[in-house]
């Protein structure tokens, strides 16, 4: 599959003609744009099996689910903003090879997502040009959630193909693979002494397939070669016009580790990418491992799991894979850099200290950096609305190679478009929420800003606690990592406010607001690490006395009780991730993760303020850098 260049695609045209055609309630402006850039995520496709599909939805549920009422729209930057118009000229033709380097990741992600993504991308296409609505409508949900599978705000599974539902080891693993196979299979190659081929197979960066009776591994950069030699042309284009020396270093480092399988490359480039602080562009390519449910089913059978501790096999989930481009805010960036310096305070307070060993030192300055991002474009992983979209991330992960032998900092970057809204339509809603489900009395304490605030000290408190271990966990390693990182966030309120980062004022918006944004509309699923943990601490929370929600729906916090009960959830939580136990973790999670009648009648009333179903992301910028002339 040769990559030379990137075409636009027929579905941008069609999907304006079939919104003509629709009633006019779903033919909202904030939704039209999203095709343009989606439509080049299938990028030499020819080669793909075709089999047939059938359209899941009914006509009904696609207007519905596309209209302006049940969608959730977020715009990036344009031509004429003015942080683009103000980047110097090199840098603008650095972003649009960054752009087109981005992008590509789309056909990478949906391949690891699910085998079934690339083939119904294609069927879609071969169907609108029959001029078939539905298939159009259909095609707007595709390209927003990027898969066939996916699930909404509401904790429903959507499967745009008939048959066709999400897998447990998504696009990682054969797709007939059972749990009880794979267990069985694993079992009798380290009994035969292929040691070195299951170390392969359940490690972060590989695909696996059939071979035999057996499996093998293939690693990322050998299974999708084209596409990455593409992105690498790419980052080493934008290398030779981008005006910052670091950040032109980090694009080479990232280049030639996209050409060669090899880990320890990917660790240098992560370590230089974690040092990017002063730079005018940013370039991400996300690798995160919260999708893959298949491998860490291992430690659910006893024998797998002596057999794995016996020849000291590191289990690691795979890494779905994302990109990031954007242009940095200076502003923005440096009112987050105001907890840097109070990182090491936050490790020296961190519970069960004296039992691990974490990134930050309580003497050294912290290896951390941190960038507020206004977004060009999301792709991938990073790009899929599946029940919201990205607020921010901390990477390198604990797992990596730079992390684990290079000494490696870590970086967080922060999506602006993703979490301003300042609409009067939000403001209308948001009123609309408190009066819904929040005590009148501490309606003055909310403030979405806020939420901001919580947000930075969860992504930094990423680096905190134990660096190792983690993955012996299995599927409820994502869970309890994100659990942390919010207990962190809320634990260190009153040290942060001592140390003068925060006034009294501000605590009690970051505490209110974290326990309205924990209300949910419906129950999760255990696949929803970030979801699952907010019905955790609010179920901890009410048996602690800390908030209670009445019979009717309606949220009370109690503000001095709030920040003892989160140290005291997180040293529970630092306690399981020490055990390196499997049904520690899994009693932990179920004990806490319960559905009451408090929280559903809560979830109806949030519904009523809040429809959102589904979501999807305007790039007018990126589209003009790609010749779709959308602006």
């Amino acid at each position: 599959m040769k990559i030379t260049k990137i075409q636009p695609s027929h579905n941008f045209n069609a999907i304006q003609n079939i919104k003509k055609k629709l009633p006019k309630n779903n033919t909202n402006s904030s939704a039209k744009n999203s095709f343009s850039l989606e439509a080049l995520a299938f990028l030499g496709k020819s080669n793909i099996k075709k089999p047939n599909y059938e359209l899941n939805l009914s006509h009904d549920e696609l207007i519905m689910r596309t209209s302006k009422d049940y969608l959730i729209t977020k715009r990036y930057l344009d031509l004429y903003s003015e942080e683009y118009q103000n980047l110097d000229e090199g840098d603008k033709k650095a972003l649009f090879h960054l752009v087109r380097a981005g992008n590509a990741l789309n056909n990478i992600y949906m391949q690891l997502d699910n085998p079934n993504n690339l083939p119904f991308g294609e069927f879609l296409d071969n169907e609108i040009k029959k001029n078939n609505t539905d298939a159009q409508l259909t095609k707007f949900l595709f390209d927003a959630q990027k898969g066939v599978c996916s699930i909404d705000n509401n904790a429903n599974h959507i499967e745009l193909a008939k048959g066709v539902h999400e897998l447990q080891g998504k696009g990682f693993y054969p797709e007939d693979l059972t749990k009880e196979e794979f267990q069985n299979i694993l079992i009798q190659m380290l009994e035969n002494g292929e040691n070195e081929e299951v170390s392969k197979i359940l490690n972060q960066r590989s695909v696996v397939e059939r071979n035999g009776k057996n499996l093998k591994a293939i690693d990322y950069v050998e299974k999708f070669k084209d596409e990455f030699n593409f992105i690498a042309d790419e980052l080493e284009a934008a290398a030779k016009t981008s005006t910052n020396e670091d950040f032109n270093e980090y694009l080479t480092l990232q280049a030639r580790a996209l050409r060669e399988a090899d880990p320890v490359l990917d660790g240098y480039a992560d370590k230089k990418w974690a040092t990017l602080q002063n730079t005018p562009l940013e370039f991400t390519i996300s690798r995160e491992n919260y999708d893959d449910e298949m491998t860490g089913v291992v430690f659910e059978n006893e024998k797998l799991k002596d057999l794995i501790s016996k020849n000291n096999i590191i289990v690691t989930p795979k890494d779905s894979l994302g990109g990031r481009v954007g242009i940095v805010n200076q502003k923005g960036t440096q009112d987050i850099l105001k907890i840097k310096k109070y990182l090491p305070l936050m490790a020296e307070n961190m519970p069960l200290k004296e039992r691990y060993e974490q990134t930050f030192s309580t003497e050294q300055d912290p290896k951390q950096t941190m960038v507020d991002v206004d977004i060009v474009s999301l792709s991938g992983m990073a790009s899929a609305y599946r029940a919201g979209f990205f607020v921010a991330q901390n990477l390198p992960n604990s797992d990596k190679y730079s992390i684990q032998h290079l000494d490696g900092g870590r970086r967080n970057v922060y999506h602006r478009q993703i979490r301003t809204s300042t609409s009067p339509e939000a403001l209308i809603k948001q009123q609309e929420k408190l009066d819904s489900l929040l005590n009148p009395k501490l309606h003055k304490f909310y403030n979405p800003e806020a939420h901001h605030w919580f947000v930075v000290g969860h992504e930094n408190a990423h680096s905190l606690g134990p660096k190792d271990g983690k993955e012996a966990l299995g599927k409820y390693k994502s869970i309890i990592e994100e659990n942390k990182a919010d207990m962190v966030s809320i634990a260190m309120l009153d040290v942060l406010v001592k140390a003068g980062l925060y006034t009294q004022q501000q605590k009690n918006e970051i505490l209110v607001t974290f326990a309205l944004d924990n209300i949910l509309k419906a129950k999760p699923t255990l696949s929803q690490a970030h979801r699952v943990r907010s019905v955790m601490q609010c179920n901890y929370f009410q048996k602690e006395g800390a908030i209670k929600i009445s019979k009717d729906g309606i949220l009370d916090v109690d503000l001095d009780k709030m920040i003892p009960t989160a140290k005291k959830m997180l040293k529970e939580v630092i306690d399981v991730q020490l055990s390196r136990d499997f049904n520690k973790a899994q009693d932990f999670v179920l004990n806490n993760f319960k559905w009451g009648d408090e929280l559903e009648k809560a979830a109806q009333n949030l519904s009523k303020t809040f429809r959102e179903l589904n979501g999807c992301a305007q790039s007018p910028l990126a589209n003009y850098l790609l010749g779709l002339n959308e602006i």
